[in-house]
């Protein structure tokens, strides 16, 4: 019986000490819910700033997509920007075309001036011959008077007298009329100074436009077409007067056959030709009056020939200008369209960060619904927690319960036992026995149950580092990709100001340089306008003075002709005649 007690007192020692382990079990799980607690609160801290997180990277997706919308305006910008170059491209095009055009019309106007030049020289030739017949007509007038010397000792003086007569009245009207024909033409010699002076002036002062140019041009081949047709007549009048000449030489044989019936007109004949020559030294002093004019002009008009050389090579060295002009708004494009290369760089970088924020958000998602089923399995465990611990605490009260029921119960059977003298006392031990084998097993399972909950947690635990850093880590990237935007964007708006700037330097060089090319072709043309001009007058006096000239040998040539006339009016003509050569010099005085 001792030894039973002893057994059983044993037993309850055990019991009790599994029922502080126990306990200690309790207030081991109450410290781990506590711990659990704090990690609850703690993830969900953490979860909140996840959340501020997804709101900034939500305030920074609105700030990217109104910076995409102004890249996008930019790029707008840029191609009308790249639409007014591409019109100015065209319109300077058009200006080189017409500067092109126009400096072919001025190489056909300088073929033109060349023409010009070789009739003048053409005239200058038919001068030198007009100068060698009127050297031939002194060397007949020599022979003429010599036969007349001849003729002298022959012939009556009646007859060279009235030959004198009728002579002097045809040299009269014939210098009255050279008189008139100078007269006519003194005004108008007077009205070509004036508008050479003025020519000069509007040279100075600017020219016309392209219009006039071409007008000019119309002109000039006109004025070419007259000069042309003028020199066919000087040349017509030139064989005229070799077959007058050829007329004079037969007229000169048929004088000497009637030399016999001209000695009366011999000494009215010298005085005719006296007053002749006086009327053809006023006449070579007038022609070299308009020669000397004619030089003065020629002074202009070579200044005007250097000016158009001048222009022709400004001309020349248009197309390397505007070949560099071409040139750097070719680079200007280049830069351009690196700068669009660009953007089109930073809008696939901005798509990248747009797809890599999306990427972000569907990680920030995942991550939170992780975070969701982290934190639902953390609170199914404290739930599960709880209820073992309640199930726990139960079993543990039943256990106390059935112990002290099993206390009193053995106490009760002690004191049977003592009575019926140990019956029953095996089974009671084995049942005991049997009962501790369970709490045991019991124990053994809420001791695993108790690990695999702080494994679960553990896991969790490290979940949530790894949500944290990873968020960390997108934030970092996201401020990166913000700073790297800032600073394309900078540079965008640096490279615009540039383009901006080179375009309208260029721009303005290309306008400026097209302004003075316009310039220099108006006094061209007005140069061009007073060549022609100076031609025209100077073919006109040439046609004048061989008209003159004309006149005189056929007046010559009817003097020979003519054989009576009155002394009366040979006295009136000579007075008209001298009359008329004080007024030629008086106003060739004036315009000296």
């Amino acid at each position: 019986m001792e030894k039973e007690k002893q057994t059983v007192k044993s037993e309850l020692d055990d019991l009790r000490t599994q029922i502080e382990h126990l306990q200690k079990g309790e207030a081991a799980a109450e410290k781990l819910s506590k711990q659990l607690e704090q990690q609850l609160n703690r993830i969900q801290t953490k979860i909140e700033d996840h959340v501020k997180q997804i709101t900034d990277l939500n305030h920074s997706k609105t700030k990217l997509s109104s910076e995409n919308s102004d890249l996008t305006r930019q790029i707008e910008e840029f191609e009308r920007q790249i639409g007014t170059l591409n019109k100015a491209k065209t319109a300077l095009q058009q200006q080189l075309d017409e500067a092109k055009r126009t400096l072919d019309d001025e190489l056909r106007g300088k073929g033109s001036i060349l023409n010009i030049r070789y009739l003048t020289s053409d005239l200058e030739q038919a001068r030198e011959q007009l100068d060698e017949e009127q050297e031939a007509k002194i060397e007949l007038q020599r022979q003429v008077t010599k036969l007349n010397a001849k003729v002298q000792q022959w012939r009556a003086h009646f007859q060279s007298q009235a030959a004198k007569l009728t002579e002097g009245e045809e040299q009269v009207e014939a210098a009255l009329n050279k008189c008139n024909a100078l007269e006519k033409v003194k005004p108008r010699l007077q009205g070509n100074v004036e508008d050479l002076m003025d020519l000069i002036d509007q040279l100075s002062e600017g020219g016309k436009s392209v219009h006039e140019l071409e007008k000019s041009r119309k002109r000039a081949e006109l004025e070419k077409e007259e000069l042309q047709a003028a020199l066919e007549d000087a040349q017509a009048t030139l064989e005229q007067e070799e077959a007058k000449k050829k007329k004079l030489q037969s007229d000169i044989n048929d004088l000497e056959v009637a030399l016999d019936h001209a000695n009366r007109t011999n000494a009215d004949l010298q005085k005719t030709l006296k007053r002749i020559q006086q009327n053809i030294t006023e006449l070579q002093t007038q022609i070299e009056e308009e020669q000397r004019q004619r030089d003065k002009a020629r002074e202009p008009a070579a200044v005007a020939e250097r000016r158009a050389n001048l222009i022709n090579g400004e001309l020349e060295e248009l197309p390397t200008a505007l070949k560099q002009a071409e040139c750097a708004r070719k680079a200007a494009e280049n830069e351009l369209h690196d700068a669009v290369d660009r953007i089109s760089d930073i809008n696939t970088q901005n798509a990248n960060l747009f797809s890599q924020r999306r990427q972000l958000e569907s990680t920030i998602a995942a991550m939170q619904a992780d975070l969701d089923e982290a934190v639902s399995e953390l609170k199914n465990n404290e739930e599960h927690a709880k209820k073992a611990k309640q199930d726990h605490a139960l079993q543990v009260e039943r256990l106390r319960k059935g112990l002290e029921q099993q206390v009193k119960d053995l106490q009760t059977h002690l004191d049977e036992a003592e009575a019926n003298s140990l019956k029953g006392g095996k089974c009671v031990i084995a049942k005991l026995e049997q009962r501790i084998h369970e709490l045991e097993n019991e124990n053994e399972l809420e001791q695993h149950r108790h690990q695999e909950t702080l494994k679960e947690l553990r896991k969790n635990y490290r979940r949530l580092k790894e949500l944290a850093f990873q968020t960390e880590e997108d934030r970092q990237n996201q401020l990166r990709l913000q700073d790297l935007i800032e600073k394309l964007q900078s540079k965008i708006k640096v490279y615009k100001q540039e383009i901006a700037a080179i375009s309208l330097t260029k721009f303005r060089k290309v306008q400026t340089e097209l302004g003075e090319l316009i310039n220099e072709k108006k006094k061209q043309e007005k140069t061009i306008e007073n060549v022609f001009i100076f031609a025209e007058d100077s073919a006109e006096r040439a046609d004048l003075a061989e008209n003159q000239l004309g006149k005189l040998r056929a007046k010559n040539r009817s003097s020979v002709s003519a054989s009576r006339t009155s002394p009366a009016r040979e006295l009136r003509e000579a007075t008209t005649t001298v009359r008329a050569t004080s007024t030629l010099r008086a106003g060739s005085v004036r315009q000296r």
